[in-house]
Formats: structure tokens, C-alpha cells, sequence
């Protein structure tokens, strides 16, 4: 079984069962499977069908349905595949069919190897009346905690079959044929009849008192032999102590290596994260972080603001330096020139020829006029003169009068071109200052650690969220750094627990403190070799005894006293046989008791662990512990500590615990039943939404180790199955019948 590849139920094929005839239901998946339907769907029919030909079909008794079908017998098959499948590869396929109970189990026998039907009906066939208690818990949690021991059969078992010996040796039964009372009472019934025997034969009395001067030889033999049974019981438990003892100091002392090694990866990793950011950036502080952002927040704005003065000035410049050059272009002087001097020749033409022509055409008149004697001549000539000198003062008057157009258009140019100087040295001024603010803040940059974003503040913002990353990083590898730290911690304190639990078996054995499982094997192999001398002395007496009696059968001429001596010594040889083999069961009893409380010890507080947390989950906290008292009884405590029996809980929160308990067992057992389902009808409807939603988280962790199989006619069970799933991303199978 252990070298079989753990396998799923993939379809089951109801030949004839119940109402079903040829009907094949499927697939199912490895994990969790809902198969949802209304009332009288046939989910229980599935379930009993699954039951049925893994243990055979349940007798037509009374008034129960069995699901025979009419005028015919009941047969199916189920088929499973591999839980685990090579990618591309076909899966392995195992069946299992049953036709009549007489003719057993066909098929891959090997896939119930490891459950038989009274765990399967507890543990893995659950429904809503199952969960109302856990019949002899204290019983299934020592057979499921003990079925994967590597014995033929489980110590729970074993011991139940050695228990059930003792009692038929120690039963006061009449029909008991290994009885020890029936076998002393027989045997002094006989003594007594042989007594009066012996008084008609005066002759064997010496013999007789040789036969019984030995009986106390033998008893005290066997005494020894049975001491020598409890010192080799001691030895052996005491091996069996330090073996395991040692197997796990071995491997604690792997995982402090281990936990070492992780905590100096860890701490090179930290200071390799540290390197890359530099120690100032790295052992920054949540407030320093936002203070250092708020100053480079400030250096942003100051550094947009300078921007913008330079932009602004450098526009103004811009536009100054184009009027300025625009004035310049359409300045022609040459022409302005050639304006000026055509302007210069008509005044000068103005003011000197024509008043000079008037001057000498007014003064000839004056003369002529003067000399003819005649006014009008002389009126004219002076008028002439005047006209002339008057416009002689008016052309020389123009002729030196200012230019106003060419002193507007000197004194437009003269401002564009000192706009444009003052555009130009307020542009060199805010160049400056910019230049001196990214001085300034490259300095400052430095200062807080920064040189590496050489002056710029997006650069050091991407800095600084690589520093948080690394700072975050950082906080994980401290955190793995402690952590192993604290699990070789305790690593070391177990190793010291273990030290003391094994000088302490030692001791009893009555070895000494520092031996080891060499000095215990030889101690119990020099034990076993005293036994059987023990065992081979008593031997002897009892053939002495027998030669004894056989003589005085002998010498007897009474039949009776023959007969009563054979008597005698048969029972007393059977007695003997008897309380040998009740000593040897009684060691028996012991070590299996011992090695089943040591399997409890181990795996049943991780039973009942697992167990509180499960409760926990369902009851979202009100319940949270699972104890068993002194007298093997459940209990359970709420968050205040308060414990309650389980007869003191509502009917929902029982079935809960319950629950919890079966899945806590599950998951502990993993070696127990590993390819059958587990079968859930309706265990669901008495939960309420939010321990419904809880239950159905700790189904789903139990179908990541186990085929969950849930029948359901509730449409919110179904949809709080799949969201539970969804949450654990886990695939679920939904079967609609």
C-alpha cells in the first residue's frame, strides 16, 4: 500500500442500486466536489452506493431501505485515477466493483488496505446526525493516530485483541478453556481427589513430597522469570524512549544548522541592501522621510518658480531684441539722406533764389519807379523787396527749424534698444540666480544624502522610493533574521528538554544518564539471554516434575491415582502455559500501551490543536479551544476561557465541534484511508451564514489534503462552498444531479 500512487474517485457506476439503473455520476475532482440537487435527487442513494461496495451492501433487515432493487441484486463499480499525473501523460486508472457480498471486493484491493469500515463510517461518511457526536473518541482518535505505525496491523487493534485474551485468561466462564481460576479450581479439585488417593498409598508419599517440594522452586523460578520480564519491558521501553529521542535531537540539530545559515543569508542580505542605498537612506525614519519630501517639495517649487522668472525673461528679451532688430531693419539711411538734402535744396531754393529774383526785380522797379517819379513803380519794387526779404526769413526760418519725425523715430529707437539692455541684464540676472538655487540645492541634496540625483529633485524622489523599497526589503530580511533566530532559540531549549527526557529513561532503566542505544541493546540482549536461562531452568523443573509424576503414575495400582496424577499434572502444565502466556500479554499490553500513548503524545495535542483552530474558524472566535478531561471526556472553552461539556452546547455549535474534531483527525491521519472520499450529506443546514461560511473554509482546507465529496439541496451551501474555494484557490467541482 505504502509504494501505491494515492489515487481519487473519479466517476462511480450504479449498475443496479435503488432506483438507479446504468447511471454513471462524475467526474469528480481530487479536491472539493458539491454535488447539488433538489430532495429525492438521490444524494444519499450515492453516498450509501460509495459505502456499499467499498464494505459490501447493508442486509435486508427490518424496515430499513437497503436500496435493493426489485427482483435483482445490487452491483456497481467506482473508478479511480491518480491523484498526481505526469503532465501530457495518461493518468493510471483503479477500479473497485462489488456484485454480491459473497464475492467480495473486486478489483485494485489495495486502495482500502488502509481503513476498514467502522473508521470509514465515523470519520469519512458524515451527515447531519453523525455530527451530533463522535462515538468512543478517546478510541478513534488512538486508531487513527496508530493505523500508519508500519505494523501489520494498528496498535489499537492489537491492543484490543491482547485485552480480549487477557480477559478469556482471567474469565471465571465454565466454557473458558485457558480460564486461570478454572484452572486452579480444577487443578485443587484434582489435588484434593488425589490426596485422598495417596492416603491408600503410603508407599508414593515420598515421591509425592519430592513432586511437591518442587512446586515452590518452580514458582519461585517463575517469579524470577517474570522479573525478568519487567526489567526487559523497562529496557525496551526505555530503547524505544531514546531511539526516538534521538532521532529528533539529530534532525534539531540539521535545523539549527539550517536556521544559522538562513539568519547569515539574512544578515548579508541586509547589509547588501543597506550598501545599495547608503546608510543615511537606509535608517531613515517614516517622519524624516516626509519632512525630507516636504523640503524637496519646497526646493521643487522655488526651482518651477526660478524657471518661470528665467522663461519669462528670456521671452522678454526675446521680444525686446525683435523690436529692436525690426527698428533696425526698416531704418534706410541713405534714402533719409537723399530726403534730407532734396529738402535742404528746395529751402535753400526757397529762401535765396526766388526772394533774390524778387529782391532784383523789386529794387529795379524801386529805382525805376523812384527815378520816373512814378508810386506805382516804386510801390511795387517795395513790395517786390519786402515780399522778398520777408520770404528769405521765413526759408532760412525753415531751413533751421528742428526735424520732429526723425527725432520721434531716434527717440523710438533709442527706448527699443533700452529695453532690449534691460530685458537682457534682468534675463543674465535670473540666469544667475538659477544657476546659484541649483548650487544651492545639489548642495542640499548632498547633505540629505542625495549626491546621487546630482542636483535633481525628480531624481531624488526616485531615489527615495528606491530607499523605501530597500528600507521595506530591509524590514523582511530583519524580520527572517529574528525569526530564526528565535526558532533556533528554541531549537536549543528542546535539544536541553531532550537531553534531560533521555538521561531521565536511562535512569529508569537503571543505566546510566550518558549511555547511549548500544549500551541499552546490550543491556537487553544480556537480559534476554538471563530470561532464557530462567526460562529453560523452569523448563527443566517442570520435565522433573513430570518425570516425578509420571513414576508415581507408575507405581500407583489404582487406576484413580493414575488417572488423578495425569490430571494434576496436565492442569498444572496448562496452568502454567497459561500463566506464561498471561504474563507474556500482559508485557504485550504494556509496550502497546506505551507506544500508543507515545504516538498520542506526539501526533493527539496537534489533533486537538488543529481541532481549535477549526472551531474557532466556524464560531469566528467564540469557541476557540478543544481539551479532553482527566476522565477522556470532550470539552470546550470560549475567547473568556469558560469551558462547557458537550451537553451544555446547541445543537449547531455541537455538530461544529464535531466537525472540527473529524476534519483535525483527517488531516492528522493522513495515512489512513488516503484514496477513499470523504462523504458529507448535508452537514451544513444547521450553521447559520457566518459559521456556514467558516465551516466551509475548513472543508476546503481538508479537500487541499483530502477528496471532499459534499451533498447539498441548499442553493447558499452550494454558493458558500464555491466562495469559500474561490478564497483558497482551490478548484471545485460542481455536479448538478
Amino acid at each position: 500500500m505504502s509504494e501505491q500512487t494515492p489515487a481519487y474517485l473519479r466517476t462511480l457506476h450504479m449498475e443496479r442500486f435503488g432506483r438507479f439503473h446504468d447511471t454513471v455520476v462524475g467526474p469528480f475532482g481530487p479536491a472539493l466536489n458539491i454535488v447539488f440537487g433538489p430532495n429525492e435527487a438521490g444524494k444519499t442513494t450515492i453516498a450509501s452506493f460509495v459505502g456499499g461496495v467499498l464494505f459490501g451492501w447493508e442486509e435486508a433487515r427490518g424496515n430499513r431501505n437497503t436500496y435493493k432493487p426489485e427482483g435483482a441484486e445490487r452491483a456497481g463499480s467506482l473508478l479511480f485515477g491518480a491523484a498526481q499525473a505526469t503532465a501530457g501523460a495518461v493518468p493510471e486508472i483503479y477500479t473497485l466493483a462489488r456484485q454480491r457480498n459473497v464475492d467480495g471486493l473486486q478489483g485494485d484491493e489495495w486502495l482500502v488496505e488502509d481503513i476498514d469500515k467502522d473508521t470509514y463510517r465515523t470519520m469519512f461518511s458524515l451527515n447531519s446526525d453523525e455530527l451530533r457526536s463522535l462515538r468512543n473518541t478517546t478510541d478513534t482518535t488512538a486508531k487513527l493516530l496508530t493505523a500508519g505505525s508500519g505494523t501489520g496491523s494498528s496498535p489499537a487493534h492489537a491492543l484490543a485483541h491482547v485485552n480480549e485474551r487477557l480477559a478469556a485468561f482471567t474469565s471465571r466462564a465454565a466454557s473458558a478453556e485457558q480460564s486461570i481460576p478454572q484452572l486452579l479450581a480444577r487443578r485443587n479439585e484434582l489435588r484434593a481427589e488425589q490426596q485422598a488417593a495417596s492416603d491408600a498409598a503410603d508407599v508414593l508419599r515420598a515421591q509425592d513430597r519430592e513432586l511437591h517440594e518442587l512446586e515452590p522452586e518452580r514458582a519461585a523460578m517463575a517469579e524470577r522469570v517474570a522479573e525478568a520480564n519487567r526489567v526487559i519491558e523497562a529496557l525496551t521501553t526505555a530503547k524505544s524512549a531514546v531511539e526516538s529521542l534521538d532521532v529528533e535531537r539529530d534532525k534539531l540539530a540539521v535545523d539549527i544548522e539550517r536556521l544559522h545559515v538562513a539568519a547569515d543569508e539574512a544578515a548579508e542580505e541586509l547589509r547588501t541592501h543597506e550598501r545599495a542605498v547608503g546608510r543615511r537612506l537606509s535608517r531613515l525614519t517614516v517622519s524624516d522621510e516626509r519632512a525630507l519630501r516636504d523640503r524637496l517639495e519646497t526646493l521643487a517649487a522655488r526651482q518651477s518658480r526660478q524657471a518661470h522668472a528665467v522663461e519669462t525673461a528670456r521671452a522678454n528679451y526675446t521680444s525686446s531684441a525683435a523690436v529692436y532688430e525690426a527698428l533696425q531693419e526698416t531704418a534706410d539711411e541713405a534714402a533719409d539722406r537723399r530726403r534730407e538734402h532734396s529738402k535742404r535744396r528746395i529751402q535753400v531754393a526757397f529762401c535765396v533764389v526766388i526772394p533774390a529774383v524778387l529782391f532784383l526785380l523789386g529794387v529795379p522797379l524801386f529805382i525805376e519807379g523812384r527815378d520816373r517819379g512814378s508810386l506805382s513803380y516804386m510801390a511795387i519794387g517795395l513790395l517786390l523787396s519786402v515780399f522778398a526779404a520777408l520770404m528769405a526769413v521765413g526759408g532760412f526760418a525753415l531751413l533751421f527749424r528742428p526735424d520732429k519725425e526723425e527725432g520721434a523715430r531716434k527717440a523710438r529707437f533709442d527706448d527699443a534698444h533700452w529695453v532690449m539692455v534691460q530685458d537682457k541684464k534682468k534675463l543674465e540676472a535670473c540666469e544667475a540666480e538659477e544657476n546659484q538655487l541649483s548650487a544651492r540645492v545639489a548642495q542640499a541634496l548632498e547633505e540629505e544624502g542625495l549626491a546621487e540625483a546630482q542636483g535633481s529633485v525628480r531624481q531624488a524622489r526616485a531615489i527615495l522610493d528606491e530607499a523605501r523599497e530597500v528600507r521595506q526589503a530591509m524590514a523582511l530580511c530583519r524580520q527572517r533574521q529574528q525569526a530564526a533566530a528565535s526558532r533556533c532559540a528554541e531549537a536549543e531549549r528542546r535539544l536541553e528538554e531532550i537531553a534531560a527526557a533521555r538521561a531521565s529513561a536511562l535512569e529508569r532503566a537503571g543505566l546510566s544518564a550518558e549511555g547511549d542505544v548500544s549500551l541499552v541493546e546490550e543491556e537487553l540482549d544480556r537480559r534476554c539471554r538471563q530470561r532464557t536461562g530462567l526460562i529453560e531452568a523452569l523448563e527443566t523443573m517442570n520435565q522433573r516434575a513430570g518425570e516425578l509424576a509420571a513414576l508415581l503414575a507408575q507405581a500407583e495400582t489404582e487406576g484413580d491415582f493414575d488417572r488423578l496424577k495425569i490430571e494434576v499434572q496436565e492442569v498444572t502444565t496448562r496452568l502454567e502455559e497459561a500463566r506464561a502466556d498471561f504474563a507474556r500479554l500482559l508485557l504485550a499490553k504494556r509496550m502497546l500501551e506505551a507506544a500508543i500513548a507515545t504516538w498520542e503524545s506526539k501526533r493527539q495535542p496537534e489533533v486537538y490543536a488543529r481541532a481549535s483552530r477549526l472551531l474557532s474558524l466556524m464560531t469566528d472566535g467564540h469557541w476557540t479551544e478543544v481539551t479532553l478531561t482527566r476522565e477522556g471526556a470532550l470539552q470546550v472553552a470560549d475567547a473568556h476561557g469558560r469551558t462547557r461539556q458537550t451537553v451544555h452546547l446547541s445543537l449547531g455549535t455541537c455538530q461544529q465541534l464535531y466537525l472540527a474534531l473529524r476534519i483535525a483527525l483527517l488531516e492528522c491521519a493522513d495515512n489512513v484511508g488516503r484514496s477513499i472520499p470523504i462523504l458529507a450529506d448535508d452537514i451544513l443546514v444547521n450553521f447559520d451564514e457566518h459559521r456556514r461560511l467558516g465551516a466551509a473554509r475548513a472543508l476546503t482546507e481538508l479537500a487541499e489534503q483530502r477528496q471532499v465529496i459534499l451533498f447539498t439541496c441548499h442553493e447558499e451551501v452550494a454558493r458558500t462552498l464555491k466562495k469559500a474555494a474561490k478564497q483558497a484557490a482551490l478548484p471545485a467541482m460542481v455536479i448538478n444531479l
